[in-house]
């Protein structure tokens, strides 16, 4: 073999383990995310409706990517849809991913890390009973609507509502009569009045259309209970974010863009809102709600820790981080959360 062969493998060779080590460092492509139906999700309706994923993904030098969504609530569906490998990047309430967090902490294939928060707002709960005056006044008859039992925010919020007014020890007091139910059927089943439903804990848009209803009162809102802390996140398998570490920050990028949008141009997010969700409302009752200052979006976690106590001594979770910051990517662990 002569010299000029050997210097053609050896080249060859060369050729050959650059592109396997140019596949192996490649980011994706294609991103599948989630959002679910109310207005706790516009952050990520802007990021849709403006492609901003694509438009931060080709700054930071990857090229054309592609996104998909879909439409999701309730903790348990979207942490199965997240685990069984059908979605890379989700928004969902946050008790819901401290559960599968704590679930998932120390499996590798499995473990999931929060890319920031969304959005803080107040739940009502609302009724169509009007002998309920107050939590107290809730009776086996009654059934009170939620998107997922035990771990969706609704779920657990109620529980720390109910923890407050009759001891911890009494959290679950309302659970059996909890119904799982997406919001925009238990608006339709509240302000129908010919459903086992009487109640429904539920955020923006929903609880505002349910308050227009002279039949319908507010029994309390969350704000009034446990401040205004954060109640969506969103969140990735820790894998993803390892691998596709300019795409977690592109993300990250659109995120925020999407939040200054909102900020900026109320009239602008409403339309979004309103094209996206589909909700049948007016262009100035989403403005009204955007301008409620409840209706916050940021990517700062604040009241983490809240969930995690009260989740920790509820036994719905079993490992606790020992700070909010661990939840989070490195990015966000220099914020002032809490």
């Amino acid at each position: 073999m002569n010299c000029l062969t050997l210097s053609k493998l050896a080249l060859g060779a060369a050729l050959s383990l650059s592109l396997v080590a140019g596949n192996a460092n490649a980011e994706a492509k294609a991103v599948r995310l989630s959002h679910g139906y109310g207005m706790l999700y516009l952050p990520l309706m802007v990021i849709r409706d403006q492609k901003l994923i694509e438009k931060h993904a080709k700054a930071a030098g990857l090229g054309e990517v592609s996104t998909s969504w879909a439409t999701l609530d309730g903790g348990n569906v979207i942490n199965d849809a997240m685990l069984s490998g059908n979605l890379d990047i989700a928004g969902t309430g946050a008790p819901g991913f401290i559960t599968l967090w704590s679930k998932a902490n120390g499996i590798p294939r499995s473990e999931v890390i929060g890319l920031g928060a969304l959005s803080t707002a107040s739940l009502w709960l609302n009724t169509n009973n009007p002998n309920i005056k107050s939590l107290k006044d809730f009776t086996p008859k009654d059934k009170i609507a939620i998107p997922g039992i035990k771990t969706s925010l609704s779920a657990v919020v109620l529980q720390m509502a109910v923890a407050k007014e009759f001891g911890h020890a009494n959290y679950a007091k309302l659970d059996p009569l909890t119904v799982s139910l997406g919001h925009p059927e238990a608006v339709g089943a509240l302000l129908s009045g010919k459903t086992e439903i009487t109640a429904h804990f539920t955020s923006p848009p929903f609880s505002y259309q349910e308050a227009k209803d002279p039949r319908i009162t507010k029994v309390l809102s969350s704000t009034a209970v446990l401040g205004n802390i954060t109640l969506d996140v969103v969140f990735a398998m820790k894998q993803f974010t390892v691998q596709n570490p300019k795409l977690t920050q592109a993300f990250a990028a659109a995120q925020e863009e999407a939040n200054a949008y909102i900020a900026r141009d109320r009239k602008g997010a409403a339309e979004t809102f309103l094209r996206i969700s589909k909700i049948k409302l007016t262009q100035a009752e989403v403005e009204a709600m955007l301008a409620d200052p409840d209706n916050q979006f940021s990517t700062t976690p604040v009241g983490m820790m809240q969930y995690v106590d009260f989740m920790g001594l509820a036994g719905t979770i079993k490992t606790r981080p020992k700070a909010w910051s661990e939840l989070f990517i490195d990015s966000v662990k220099s914020r002032k959360g809490s």
